[in-house]
């Protein structure tokens, strides 16, 4: 299960300290000038080493791309691309090769498949994101032609909501991430991700809803344990009066006076923006001693050593806004498939 999509699809390939990572994009409709700056520069978002509050793993993560282009204009054939891994410490991995890090997909890999890549966690790494960035980017210019923008936030950190202007949230997230790294540990947030301009009609009935669709592509990134849309679970406490959307029309459109449904009704867009949560989970990854088990069955104490990231969400505002991004480009294609 390496695929993502329907119509517009990505495939990754690769692993954590292995060569390369990368990926084939099918389904990419011809002629459209890609801008390989605007894909460079949404890699940058994500790749390490950029600060003290990141991996000190220090990526160029510089993508190449091998196919499905002539003359820098998409032809409507695959893209394949790569991007070399440059930096892996392999070693810092080799005493925890028989451990199982609690929180992580050792134990359920080495059950399912009798085999793993204990470095830098292999396939199972967020190292594996930087491809879907990648698809992401692409699917964002035939967005942008569209007049589909996507935006993703930052809006908690652990319990507390960040607020005022995005200098003093920056300010917000660096002083918690900051105090929770002196700890030696890890914290969580939530990514609210907004995406203006979708037409009405994307998704499917029954098992193809757009929200669904967009759910499952959150929920495949790596530390994500929560999805909401609209008022999500806010609304819970809310009676049917105060959470319906009324319509009203105006010049001739149909629009809502409101949108607790965050912009999805019935599993398909009624054109309102479309507004959701991402919850992603503390790293497990904490430079602790916690205890826990070799694959010998023997309890055991461990402390990770290596390079981690103390919060992820600074890093997967541009995963989110890409899986974000080839869902909407997937689902805008699909619907194109409907009628005649």
């Amino acid at each position: 299960m390496n695929t993502f999509g329907n119509i517009f699809r990505l495939t990754t390939f690769g692993e954590s300290h292995g060569e390369r990572i990368g990926g084939v994009v099918d389904g990419m409709p011809a002629g459209i000038i890609l801008d390989l700056d605007a894909i460079q520069q949404q890699l940058d978002r994500r790749r390490p080493g950029q600060g003290n509050l990141t991996t000190a793993r220090n990526e160029a993560d510089k993508v190449e791309i091998y196919s499905g282009l002539f003359e820098g204009t998409t032809t409507g054939c695959p893209i394949g691309f790569s991007i070399k891994n440059t930096d892996h410490h392999s070693a810092d991995y080799s005493e925890i090769k028989d451990i199982y890090r609690p929180s992580h997909a050792d134990f359920t890999y080495d059950m399912k498949y009798g085999i793993r890549d204990y470095r830098g966690g292999g396939r199972t790494s967020a190292r594996e994101t930087a491809c879907r960035v990648v698809g992401g980017a692409i699917a964002m210019q035939v967005l942008d032609k569209l007049g589909i923008t996507i935006k993703a936030e930052i809006t908690q950190v652990g319990d507390c909501k960040l607020h005022g202007t995005e200098e003093e949230k920056a300010a917000q997230y660096e002083e918690i991430v900051s105090a929770v790294k002196m700890q030696c540990d890890t914290i969580g947030g939530i990514i609210t991700c907004r995406i203006d301009n979708v037409p009405v009609g994307l998704g499917e009935p029954v098992f193809g809803k757009l929200h669904a669709a967009l759910g499952g592509a959150m929920l495949s990134i790596n530390a994500v344990k929560g999805f909401d849309i609209g008022d999500g679970f806010e609304g819970v406490g809310k009676k049917g009066s105060e959470q319906n959307d009324e319509f009203y029309a105006e010049n001739g459109e149909i629009h809502t006076r409101t949108n607790h449904s965050g912009g999805i009704q019935g599993g398909i867009s009624n054109g309102a923006e479309i507004y959701f949560r991402v919850l992603f989970k503390p790293v497990p990854t904490i430079l602790k001693e916690q205890n826990t088990v070799n694959s010998k069955g023997e309890n055991v104490v461990m402390k990770a050593k290596g390079r981690h990231d103390p919060c992820v969400l600074q890093r997967a505002l541009p995963v989110v806004e890409s899986m974000a991004a080839m869902t909407i480009l997937d689902y805008y294609l699909l619907s194109k498939t409907n009628k005649l």
